[in-house]
C-alpha cells in the first residue's frame, strides 16, 4: 500500500516514457536532492563536505562513466585510472595555458581531450573481445601513466613533477585553489554530477543505449539487424572517457589541488572504480551512486570501528579492509550479479505488491489463495495490466503478480 500505482494513469506518451513515471519515485528523488542541496551544507562541517561527499560525487561520475562502457556496452575496460589522468593533466595545462578561460569550458575540454585519447585506445575493441579488450586497456593505463611520468612538458617542467591547480572563480566565487571553501566545491560538484547523470539517463533511455546494449547482449545479432558495432564500439568508449576524463579534472582541481599523477591515477584507481560499478550494479546510473558512496564511506567506518574503537593497528586495519572489499566483490558476483541497484529494485517490487503478498505467503489455504488472488487482479485491473480475463485464470493471474 505504500507504493502502489493504481490510479496514477498516464493520458500521454510523454508521462508514459518519463525518467520517473511513479509519483512515490519522483517524491523519493525530490527528498534525496533536497537533503543534497540544503540539508548537508547546513549540517555538514568541512570535513563531511571535502573528505567525503565531494569524493563520493566524483567517483560517481567516474562509475557512471565506466559504467556506460561496461554496464551498457559491455566493452571491458582496465584503463579508467589513466583516462582520469588525462583530464587531470588536460585539466591542467588547459588552467595554466589560458588563465582568463572559464573552469566548466576548462572542465569540458578536458573531457573532450580524454574522449579523443579513449577512442583511439578504443580501436582494437572491434577485433578483441572481453579478457583480451581488458588487457588492451590495462596495456593504455601503463602506457599514459609512463607517459606522463617521463615527459616533463606535462607538468610544465617543475622538477617534483606535481601539478598543482591554481585558482580560478565561477560567477564570482573561487573553486580551485587554497582560498576555496569547501562548501563551494561541493555545490559546484554537486551540480556538474547531478547534470551529467541525467544526460547519461537520457542516453541510455534512447536509441543510443539501445544500441549499446544490444552490442553488449549479441554483438553478432546486433550487427545482422542493422546495427554497426564498430561505430557504436567507439561511441562508448568516446562517451564514457569524457565522463571519466572530466572526472579526473574535477578530482584534480577540486578535490585533491595538488597531484603526482603517476601515484594518484595508478592501477589501483581503475580497479576502485570497477568495484564500484561491480557492487552497485552493471548498467545502472543510481547503482554507481550506490557502489561510489559504499566504497568511499566503508573505509572510513572500518577505520573508525576497527582503529578508533578496537585499538587496532592502521596496518592490521587497512589489510582487513582489503579482505573485506574482495569478500563483498565475490559475494556480490554469487548472491546478487547485478548488485545494490537490483537489491534496491527489488525492494520497490516487494512494497507494490505489500501487504497482499504477505498475505498469499503465510496463509496457503485454499480460500486465501483465492481471494489473495482476486485482490491481486483487482490490483493489476486498476493500472490497467489486465484488461478482460477468464475467472478460470484469475490463480494464474495472481501467480504472475
Amino acid at each position: 500500500m505504500i507504493y502502489r500505482e493504481a490510479g496514477q494513469i498516464k493520458t500521454s506518451y510523454v508521462a508514459d516514457q518519463a525518467i520517473f513515471p511513479i509519483t512515490q519515485d519522483r517524491w523519493f528523488i525530490g527528498v534525496i536532492l533536497a537533503i543534497a542541496f540544503i540539508v548537508f551544507p547546513l549540517v555538514g562541517n568541512e570535513y563531511f563536505l571535502q573528505a567525503i561527499m565531494i569524493p563520493v560525487l566524483i567517483y560517481s561520475l567516474a562509475a557512471i562513466g565506466l559504467n556506460i562502457l561496461t554496464g551498457y556496452c559491455g566493452q571491458v575496460s582496465l584503463g579508467t585510472g589513466g583516462f582520469m589522468a588525462v583530464g587531470a593533466v588536460s585539466c591542467y595545462k588547459l588552467m595554466t595555458g589560458f588563465p582568463e578561460m572559464n573552469l566548466i569550458v576548462v572542465l569540458l575540454l578536458s573531457g573532450l581531450v580524454t574522449a579523443a585519447v579513449g577512442m583511439i585506445f578504443g580501436i582494437p575493441s572491434l577485433r578483441i573481445k572481453g579478457f583480451y579488450l581488458a588487457v588492451a586497456t590495462l596495456a593504455a593505463q601503463f602506457f599514459l601513466s609512463w607517459l606522463f611520468n617521463k615527459v616533463p612538458w606535462f607538468v610544465n617542467y617543475t622538477p617534483s613533477g606535481t601539478i598543482t591547480a591554481p585558482p580560478r572563480e565561477v560567477l564570482g566565487v573561487i573553486m580551485t585553489g587554497p582560498y576555496a571553501t569547501s562548501l563551494s566545491r561541493y555545490f559546484f560538484c554537486l551540480i556538474v554530477v547531478c547534470v551529467f547523470a541525467l544526460l547519461a539517463k537520457n542516453m541510455a533511455r534512447g536509441s543510443v543505449g539501445r544500441a549499446w546494449m544490444a552490442i553488449r547482449d549479441m554483438d553478432i545479432a546486433a550487427q545482422l539487424i542493422g546495427f554497426r558495432p564498430f561505430q557504436v564500439k567507439l561511441l562508448a568508449f568516446s562517451i564514457s572517457s569524457f565522463y571519466i576524463g572530466v572526472a579526473g579534472a574535477m578530482m584534480f582541481a577540486l578535490w585533491l589541488g595538488a597531484v603526482e599523477t603517476a601515484e594518484a591515477f595508478d592501477i589501483n584507481l581503475s580497479f576502485q572504480v570497477l568495484f564500484m560499478v561491480i557492487i552497485g550494479g552493471l548498467g545502472s546510473i543510481a547503482g554507481s551512486f550506490m557502489g561510489a558512496a559504499f566504497i568511499v564511506l566503508m573505509p572510513i567506518l572500518l577505520t573508525n570501528v576497527m582503529v578508533g574503537g578496537m585499538g587496532m593497528q592502521a596496518v592490521t586495519a587497512k589489510h582487513i579492509e582489503i579482505i573485506i572489499f574482495g569478500s563483498l566483490i565475490i559475494a556480490t558476483l554469487i548472491v546478487e550479479p547485478n548488485g545494490m541497484a537490483r537489491l534496491w529494485q527489488i525492494a520497490k517490487e516487494k512494497l507494490r505488491l505489500w501487504p497482499f503478498s504477505a498475505l498469499r505467503n503465510h496463509d496457503k489455504s485454499p480460500s486465501a489463495i483465492i481471494g489473495a488472488d482476486c485482490v491481486a487482479r483487482r490490483a493489476l485491473f486498476n493500472v490497467g495490466v489486465v484488461e478482460r480475463m477468464n475467472p478460470m485464470n484469475w490463480k494464474q493471474a495472481g501467480r504472475r503478480v
